[in-house]
């Protein structure tokens, strides 16, 4: 196959990978998420008090999105938090594993709190799409979450145990399951149907969504504010947390100095570069991807004054880009 030829075959299997996501069911497998446990009788009260949503008003079957920061109100990471009827299970993009490790054998002293290591001997596999429930229907699921996100059921698939959970997505499933079984769970759903697509085409529909990624978009540097992290991440009701000052300062009284934007792009550019409105060096890029629909996009945290609609330029080189609200969606 000569360089062109393969080109168009790849832009061939983007094309179909993008349509599986956005209108059937795709199949990604994200077993190397970091997966830890907490057990024992005071685990939802220890966790309530280091992370930004409310643990402690969760049921079994319920689950919520949550962020852990500095004392100043950074970010350390982010995590999704499981309350199953006799654990709290999490998982977290592999970059923020060590630290949220850190955090709880650091701070769990005092607590009937007992630590669980969990990335290896559980897969991961994310069904993303509308057909996603049919899929694990008729893969043999014998139970589904409710549609609420992060909602979540101990079912079977092929046989073999796992724990359904809902997402975002519309009609989303991740199934989490034994490691031992993640290939007979996979061939099963893959037979009822599902496309498995690569990390880049996931990514891409991540970037069209307008969701940032922990260790490309958000660091330790990052309020959460500014990533418009409020209504997913945050109880402004419950008790005290780690970083809270800050947050409820800025929530209450404040504005952010940056926010998240997307960037309709005059051709690929890489993340990192600088992105400038007129003279002035308006922030970086986070998350970038070439939609089969939008063309080159990307994520970015800007200063404020980078409003919608605006022209900024981005590296060495002025690349021309145009400032829009997020999601993509519906922007092409």
């Amino acid at each position: 196959m000569s360089a062109t030829d393969a080109i168009r075959a790849s832009a061939v299997n983007s094309q179909q990978e993008h349509d599986a996501l956005r209108e059937r069911c795709g199949l990604l497998d994200r077993s190397e998420k970091g997966k830890l446990a907490l057990t024992g009788a005071g685990a939802g009260e220890f966790l309530n008090g280091q992370v930004t949503n409310d643990v402690e008003g969760l049921s079994p079957g319920e689950g919520c999105y949550a962020a852990f920061l500095t004392h100043k109100g950074k970010m350390l990471g982010d995590l999704r938090i499981l309350r199953a009827e006799d654990e709290l299970l999490l998982d977290t993009e592999r970059v923020a594993l060590q630290s949220l490790f850190d955090m709880i054998r650091r701070f769990k002293i005092g607590f009937d709190v007992e630590l669980h290591k969990r990335t290896i001997e559980r897969g991961l596999l994310s069904l993303i799409g509308p057909q996603a429930r049919e899929i694990a229907s008729s893969a043999g699921a014998d139970a589904l979450p409710p549609t609420v996100e992060h909602a979540h059921c101990a079912a079977s698939i092929a046989g073999h145990p796992v724990r359904l959970i809902a997402t975002a997505a519309p009609n989303g499933l991740d199934v989490l399951c034994r490691a031992d079984d993640l290939d007979a769970v996979r061939l099963a759903l893959v037979d009822a149907g599902a496309l498995e697509v690569g990390e880049e085409s996931a990514q891409t529909l991540r970037v069209e969504l307008g969701v940032p990624l922990y260790g490309v978009d958000l660091d330790d540097s990052v309020i959460p504010q500014e990533a418009g992290l409020n209504e997913r991440a945050f109880s402004f009701t419950k008790g005290c947390y780690v970083g809270q000052e800050t947050v409820a300062r800025l929530y209450y009284k404040g504005k952010p100095n940056r926010l998240l934007r997307g960037l309709l792009l005059g051709e690929p550019v890489a993340t990192g570069e600088e992105v400038h409105l007129g003279e002035r060096l308006a922030g970086h890029l986070g998350s970038v991807a070439l939609s089969p629909t939008l063309g080159p996009i990307a994520l970015a945290l800007l200063r404020r004054e980078a409003d919608p609609g605006a022209r900024v330029t981005i590296g060495v080189r002025g690349i021309e880009a145009q400032v829009v609200e997020l999601p993509f969606v519906g922007q092409g």
